[in-house]
C-alpha cells in the first residue's frame, strides 16, 4: 500500500510521517486491495484535522476527524476508517449471498444557487446503481455520481428522506 501524507498549514515531520503510515498500515491485514491512501493534516488555530481518503478495488473510503492535537486526530480518523472497512466488508459479503436489489427511478428537479467554491476530478469506473450506492454509504456522502455498467450513461444515486436511495438517468 502507497502512503501518502500530506501537510497543509503544517510540516510534517518524520515523527508524524512514520505514526501516519503505521496507524495506515495496520489495514492491509483487514484488505489487501488497498492500493493507496492518502493522508492530509492540517492546522487551522487550534482546530487540528486529519483526512484519509483511501483507494480499494475502485472504491474509496474517506473520514476525517477534528480534535485539538494532530495525534488524537490521526487516532480518531483511524477509528472512523476501522468502522467503515468493517461495513464495506459485510457489504461485501452480503452482496455476494444475495440477489441485486432493484434501484428506485426517480428524478429530482435540483437547482444551483451560490458560486462554485471547489472543483473536484475523480476516476469513473463504470458500476451498476447497488455499487454505486454502497460506494456512497462508504463515503458517508448523500449522492454519489457514476458511470452505469449497462447504459454507459452518468447516472446519480442519492439518499431519500425516508432511508431509500434514488436513481436519476439521463433521458436519450
Amino acid at each position: 500500500m502507497n502512503v501518502i501524507v500530506n501537510g497543509r498549514h503544517l510540516e510534517i515531520t518524520p515523527a508524524l510521517k512514520s505514526y501516519s503510515v503505521e496507524k495506515m498500515s495496520k489495514f492491509e491485514k483487514y484488505l489487501s486491495s488497498i492500493s493507496e491512501a492518502v493522508v492530509t493534516l492540517s492546522v487551522e488555530k487550534y482546530r487540528h484535522k486529519a483526512e484519509v481518503l483511501m483507494k480499494v478495488n475502485g472504491y474509496m473510503i474517506q473520514a476525517e476527524s477534528v480534535t485539538g492535537e494532530i495525534y488524537s486526530s490521526i487516532d480518531e480518523v483511524v477509528e472512523k476508517l476501522e468502522k467503515q472497512v468493517v461495513k464495506y466488508k459485510e457489504k461485501l459479503q452480503t452482496f455476494r449471498k444475495s440477489d441485486k436489489k432493484n434501484v428506485e427511478d426517480i428524478a429530482e428537479k435540483a437547482g444551483t444557487t451560490g458560486n462554485i467554491i471547489k472543483y473536484k476530478k475523480f476516476e469513473m469506473k463504470p458500476m451498476s446503481p447497488e455499487e454505486a450506492v454502497d460506494q456512497m454509504d462508504l463515503l458517508d456522502k448523500n449522492f454519489f455520481i457514476f458511470a452505469n455498467l449497462a447504459s454507459g450513461d452518468i447516472n446519480v444515486v442519492y439518499r431519500r428522506d425516508d432511508g431509500n436511495y434514488g436513481l436519476i438517468e439521463p433521458v436519450k
